[in-house]
């Protein structure tokens, strides 16, 4: 059968660098970072005191007081973005065939405050017996947001999440295009939402060093291909992607940021935690998205690289890149973002997608800050353009996005321009 073409005609976003989509690209191309003071919780005792919030979030916004208790925080940014992400693509909903659109949206953790506070209120007072919550279980569960914004929008189409850990909202993204291209769908809501910056979660990434602790200067702490980086900052937020099929997207006039051309999986069977030190995930995955896209490694332009700013992770990464682009390596621009915006765990994938969208749609590619001369790691490549510090115009053709998971799952996917 002849598969579909599809394409990106919306985004929506609330990350540590804005509560909107624009707010968040100007802040992410002018080198800024989302880092600060852990504010959601007491962290005073706590290794690491820092993480990128999003700011100012005002749940109001979206849900009287009643309603906005049945849903986690990683719900509500979640909704957030889906909603910003609907109204960018103008789909008149009472025009379209909704049992043809759907949600596919992810989360690595879920619920773990609504997790948290529930247990603890119930060993703070077992005398007093089980009193849980009714909503609970549906708060804490990491297909819920999913479920929530197909009933928003009364979206019955294909509906569920992808948990893969950092890699569940590309694998969220793929999963959408997959079905689009297949003719199962005419349009689906894809991204990811995470609000992991509680106490054990931070607990919990401190016990196994994977988070950095440079508490006196958090802005700096995420720094990706650096000699000094001890682990990565922890953050959430939630974004949306709108994936259209192209003739439909056409037939309505729709803005179209850029055409998904392919994605990949793959895993490392390897390690719980670490990525594998030759990369052989990492180069797989990369292979099987070029494979998917029907394109060849001089034809992609930038990658947004998962860049945690972790020891192992980064340098096997780079290697990768090297051993599947070859020479055009080093004509290619690399990026972080993480560098900027934190790690959002299961809501990675859908913002560095958006990164990259953005960046094919304004030929600019968006820095990894944090580096310095003087902090070279003698194991990583520098003829590499990390894009170090600072924002560089060039003509990006394509793009790739990459994304590792705890577990050893590995997600890829490519966008570019699109042409009639």
């Amino acid at each position: 059968m002849e598969l579909k073409r599809v394409v990106v005609t919306g985004l929506g976003a609330i990350t540590p660098l804005g509560k909107d989509v624009q707010t968040t690209w100007e802040n992410a191309l002018a080198g800024k970072s989302g880092a600060g003071p852990i504010t959601h919780f007491d962290a005073s005792l706590f290794k690491t005191q820092f993480a990128c919030e999003v700011k100012d979030f005002n749940p109001g916004e979206l849900f009287d007081r009643k309603e906005a208790r049945k849903y986690d925080r990683y719900s509500q940014l979640a909704v957030k973005a889906a909603a910003d992400a609907m109204k960018d693509s103008k789909l008149d909903l009472e025009k379209e065939n909704l049992d043809r659109i759907g949600v596919i949206f992810s989360a690595g953790i879920g619920g773990i405050k609504t997790f948290e506070d529930e247990v603890g209120e119930y060993f703070t007072n077992q005398e007093k017996g089980p009193r849980f919550n009714p909503f609970f279980i549906p708060k804490m569960i990491a297909d819920i947001a999913a479920g929530h914004i197909s009933m928003i929008y009364g979206l019955r189409g294909p509906n569920y999440a992808t948990v893969s850990a950092c890699a569940s909202s590309t694998n969220a993204i793929v999963d959408a295009f997959n079905l689009i291209r297949l003719g199962k769908a005419n349009a689906i809501v894809t991204g990811g939402a995470e609000a992991p910056i509680t106490p054990s979660a931070v607990g919990g990434f401190n016990a196994m060093h994977a988070i950095s602790t440079r508490n006196d200067s958090p802005q700096s702490a995420s720094r990706p291909f650096s000699a000094s980086r001890d682990g990565f900052v922890i953050g959430e937020g939630g974004i949306a992607l709108i994936l259209e099929e192209l003739e439909h997207a056409r037939a309505r006039g729709a803005t179209i940021y850029a055409e998904v051309a392919g994605g990949g999986m793959s895993a490392d069977a390897y390690h719980l935690t670490a990525s594998h030190p030759d990369g052989l995930g990492a180069k797989l995955v990369m292979r099987n998205a070029l494979e998917d896209a029907e394109m060849n490694p001089d034809e992609i332009d930038y990658i947004n690289v998962h860049g945690t700013s972790t020891p192992v992770g980064d340098i096997s990464e780079a290697r990768a890149i090297i051993d599947v682009f070859g020479e055009q390596s080093y004509k290619l621009n690399i990026s972080s973002t993480k560098s900027m915006t934190g790690h959002l765990l299961g809501g990675a994938g859908a913002l560095e997608a958006m990164f990259i969208a953005l960046a094919i749609r304004d030929q600019v590619v968006p820095p990894t800050i944090n580096f310095t001369e003087g902090d070279q790691d003698p194991d990583v490549d520098y003829r590499l353009n990390f894009t170090f510090n600072k924002a560089q115009k060039r003509e990006i053709r394509a793009a790739l996005s990459n994304t590792f998971g705890f577990g050893g799952h590995n997600a890829s996917v490519i966008l570019k321009q699109y042409s009639k």
